[in-house]
């Protein structure tokens, strides 16, 4: 039996690591696009393009690992198609490999701002390790960025150049920084904190291209100002990778619809990570996670129904983003917010927010608080199972400790 795992991100990897811990001893072969080892890619946005992190540090495994393990690398080379009736993938450099199963781990890419000069020189995407290599030398105090997009990403990047002495500005479409992941106490600590920093923010920003003579020198805006530009970064969001599955037939909507062990419409091919769809019966309802616990987590699942003992996933969601000298944990993903109960000082560095859904608690947004969003995180599992009731009262008691909340 052989395993074709398509995608060599957290989620393949893990995907893979899960199974030969399970005892899986069959062919695995690894097929990634980029010319890399699985790496990480949180770091990428922070301490990579900041210089503190070393290139070595960013992969999750040396080459050793693939070798002791009987993995077959297939890097800087892409799947063309793959067929389900015949269990057969194409790669693009004319192999063709057959499989038992199939894991497609695809991730995601992010969403193209088609304005007027986007091919000029020195405007990046902030993806890939190479996206940050080929814009780190650019990363020069005085020069001028701005970073098209508030998002997570794209302001952990302006804080990295706001530190290394760049001129910086955000442009945001949306009224507040923010404004699809975040409710409007988190955009206002975050406008404030970037605003500490020097960084200019732009919302309800109207941009129609970029300017420049085979670089970028400015971004133009819909009123015919031009804010001056050395560098570009654009962050407005991400697309999943489901090209290969719509091809190969599967069902596919807003991501790769798979069951909660991962298994896709075909019984011989699965997905996992940020190009898949999932039901969560813990939250009840389906959904498209862009998260490294989530490529994890699925990635066990994944390993787990393929060696026939399957461990379904459902979690509580959780992130983080690192800007500054502050930490930011977020656990839960309401849809529907009736009441919040803050607890510290949101005009400091160090509080948390809890939100609730009727008397359920949904989510927890901690600002350098651990041990709160650790504590909230099981404390929503236990909510939502109705195992526990969350004290709104006790949650903003600063004088009860976080793990008291779960006695």
């Amino acid at each position: 039996m052989s395993i074709v795992v398509i995608g060599a991100g957290q989620a393949g990897l893990q995907t893979i690591m899960s199974l030969r811990q399970t005892g899986y001893e069959g062919d695995i072969t690894l097929v990634g696009d980029e010319a890399f080892l699985p790496y990480q890619r949180p770091p990428l946005s922070k301490a990579y393009l900041s210089g503190n992190m070393e290139r070595e540090r960013l992969f999750l495994k040396p080459d050793e690992f693939f070798t002791e393990n009987n993995v077959t690398l297939k890097l800087n080379t892409s799947v063309e198609s793959l067929d389900a009736a015949a269990k057969s993938v194409t790669l693009s450099n004319g192999e063709t490999l057959s499989f038992e199963y199939a894991v497609i781990a695809t991730g995601s890419r992010p969403r193209l701002l088609n304005v007027p000069g986007r091919e000029l020189a020195n405007i990046f995407d902030l993806r890939g390790m190479a996206d940050i290599d080929a814009m780190q030398p650019h990363f020069v105090e005085g020069k001028k960025l701005v970073v098209v997009g508030g998002g997570y990403i794209g302001l952990e990047a302006a804080a990295v150049a706001a530190g290394m002495g760049l001129s910086v500005h955000v442009l945001e479409a949306a009224p507040r920084l923010l404004a699809r992941v975040a409710e409007p106490e988190i955009s206002d600590f975050y406008t404030r904190i970037h605003q500490a920093h020097g960084v200019t923010l732009v919302t309800e920003s109207q941009m129609t291209g970029f300017v420049g003579d085979g670089a970028v020198s400015g971004v133009e805006m819909a009123d015919g100002s031009i804010i001056d530009a050395d560098i570009v970064i654009t962050g407005i969001g991400i697309l999943p990778n489901v090209e290969i599955a719509e091809t190969a037939g599967l069902a596919v909507e807003n991501g790769i619809v798979v069951n909660e062990v991962g298994q896709t419409s075909d019984a011989h091919i699965f997905a996992a990570g940020d190009c898949t769809s999932h039901p969560n019966d813990l939250l009840g309802r389906t959904m498209r996670l862009e998260s490294v616990p989530n490529a994890i987590e699925q990635g066990k699942a994944v390993a787990s129904a393929i060696c026939g003992t399957p461990k379904p996933y459902h979690q509580v969601p959780w992130f983080w983003s690192d800007q500054y000298d502050v930490k930011l944990q977020i656990a839960g993903v309401p849809t529907q917010i009736d009441s919040k109960v803050l607890r510290g000082d949101d005009s400091s560095n160090s509080f948390a927010w809890f939100y609730f859904t009727g008397d359920k608690l949904t989510g927890v947004t901690a600002i350098n608080r651990p041990a709160e969003f650790m504590a909230g995180r099981m404390l929503i599992e236990k909510s939502l199972k109705g195992e526990l009731s969350a004290d709104p009262a006790k949650l903003a008691d600063e004088d009860m400790k976080p793990k008291e909340w779960l006695a």
